[in-house]
């Protein structure tokens, strides 16, 4: 799957902030103690930038909205990310890391293909209900196209992820066989970004779940095997609330 570029640590000057370039930190001498506190200290940063960006979308997050959110200095903010492009590049990297973290979790319990492809957008509904960093990566790459985010990654990678299952699905005699793997995919990870973004403009978290669930009760009567659908068909009534 293809990974999302990081943001760098250069220095540099935002839009937000267009008075020249930002103050960069003293240099102290390396160490483990300077390291982890500039870890700790840029996931605070990209935490705070998801609280903003979920909360106000990209075009009304400010980089002073997210140094006071996260509690450090611009200067510090600068340090690590050069410019709110970055930052919000840096929140769809973190999301992505979730949801790969996730989806490995659900990969390693064996189940099969078709049936850990349900269970996979259970787990990706409840983030998007419950992880301000998920919330916030969603809302960046379906609300803010215009703002040229490296949003492709993500979406390669669910389709990467489903084309898998899906071909496995049908080696399991589970999917009809003469259904492309790739065009599943590509149509199962439009259909769940269609679901949340139509569910979040008009119902909120309390309707994607029903409408998650409605886009699989479809798609397993469209794809599966008609003598393996009992297997099949009550798995969509688990994505729920955990």
């Amino acid at each position: 799957m293809a990974a999302l570029e990081r943001p760098d640590q250069a220095h540099g000057h935002d839009e937000d902030d267009p008075g020249g370039s930002a103050p960069q930190e003293a240099s102290v001498a390396p160490g483990r103690p300077r390291q982890e506190r500039a870890q700790a200290t840029m996931a605070a940063i990209v935490r705070a930038a998801a609280t903003m960006f979920a909360e106000r979308g990209y075009a009304r997050t400010t980089l002073d909205l997210v140094s006071v959110e996260a509690g450090v200095t611009k200067g510090a903010l600068y340090f690590h990310f050069a410019s709110k492009h970055d930052l919000a590049n840096a929140v769809i990297a973190a999301e992505l890391d979730t949801l790969r973290a996730d989806a490995a979790a659900v990969l390693e319990l064996g189940r099969p293909a078709l049936e850990a492809g349900i269970l996979l957008s259970g787990v990706f509904t409840r983030k998007l209900t419950t992880d301000v960093v998920v919330r916030a990566g969603v809302k960046l790459t379906t609300e803010e196209l215009y703002s040229h985010l490296d949003i492709g990654a993500a979406y390669e990678a669910w389709s990467v992820l489903y084309d898998d299952l899906f071909a496995r699905a049908v080696e399991e005699g589970d999917v009809v066989a003469d259904l492309d793997p790739a065009m599943l995919s590509r149509f199962l990870v439009a259909a769940f970004t269609g679901v949340h973004v139509v569910a979040n403009a008009v119902g909120g978290d309390a309707d994607v779940y029903a409408r998650v669930r409605e886009m699989w009760t479809v798609v397993l009567r469209a794809v599966v095997v008609p003598e393996r659908l009992p297997l099949y068909k009550d798995l969509p009534a688990t994505i729920r609330p955990a």
